[in-house]
């Protein structure tokens, strides 16, 4: 967490120094990265960095919480618009197809992702990605249990291993397309901009097929449990 001299600094230079963070970082992750560099970018001393976290992993992790807070306000605002209310799978569907659109119109927030996704050294990864799945379970754990308690869901559906599920897909969608041999099997890397929505719709239909619940075509749910092989009665009836 920053210090009480970080909360005291300016706004101008608190700016200065989460976007020279921000650059060095997402160009070249924790171990890579130099705190020479971001000072000398910053306008400030190597030594105030010092003033302001307690070391360069408590700077990394601060920088990627700004990072994840900027994506997390534009998907919330999205997750409103599409209304959340409606038919879990179907809303899931079209905010995959916003979070996709969103990492190629952000290069900055893609390259962070990136960072973050495939560093190297093990305590900052275990520092930067405690801070993206708690954003990432803030927002998608109230969506499913939500889906579950209107039905949405199965009513045995295992709700942690959907949201690690998702905790796997969110990343890798925010970076397959644009990041060349993260997909051999689905094509994500292709030049097609068609591609990810299919990707998104077949990866949905998997995750529907193991959570969901299917309806019968009065509308009544169905579970997915067996009917005893003699029972030929109709649903609608």
């Amino acid at each position: 967490m920053p210090t009480v001299t970080w909360s005291r600094l300016g706004g101008e230079r608190r700016a200065a120094v989460v976007a020279a963070a921000e650059a060095e970082f997402a160009a070249h992750g924790f171990s890579g990265g130099s705190l020479n560099v971001i000072a000398r970018r910053a306008g400030v001393a190597k030594g105030s960095l010092f003033q302001y976290f307690a070391d360069k992993r408590d700077l990394y992790a601060h920088i990627t919480d700004v990072g994840s807070q900027r994506v997390r306000t534009y998907m919330e605002d999205q997750i409103r618009e599409l209304d959340p209310a409606r038919p879990f799978f179907t809303f899931l569907t079209d905010l995959l197809d916003v979070w996709v659109a969103y990492f190629a119109e952000h290069p900055r927030e893609r390259a962070l992702h990136a960072a973050a996704s495939f560093e190297v050294d093990t305590d900052a990864r275990v520092s930067i990605r405690a801070v993206v799945h708690r954003h990432y379970l803030e927002v998608l754990r109230p969506l499913v249990h939500n889906a579950r308690e209107r039905g949405d869901l199965r009513p045995d559906a295992d709700i942690d291993a959907l949201l690690s599920l998702l905790l796997m897909l969110l990343p890798h969608l925010a970076l397959a397309p644009y990041v060349r041999g993260m997909d051999p099997l689905l094509g994500l890397d292709e030049l097609s901009p068609d591609q990810p929505a299919l990707v998104v719709r077949r990866y949905v239909a998997v995750l529907g097929s193991a959570f969901g619940v299917t309806r019968t075509a009065c509308g009544s749910p169905h579970t997915s449990a067996p009917a005893h092989r003699n029972a030929r009665r109709s649903d609608c009836t």
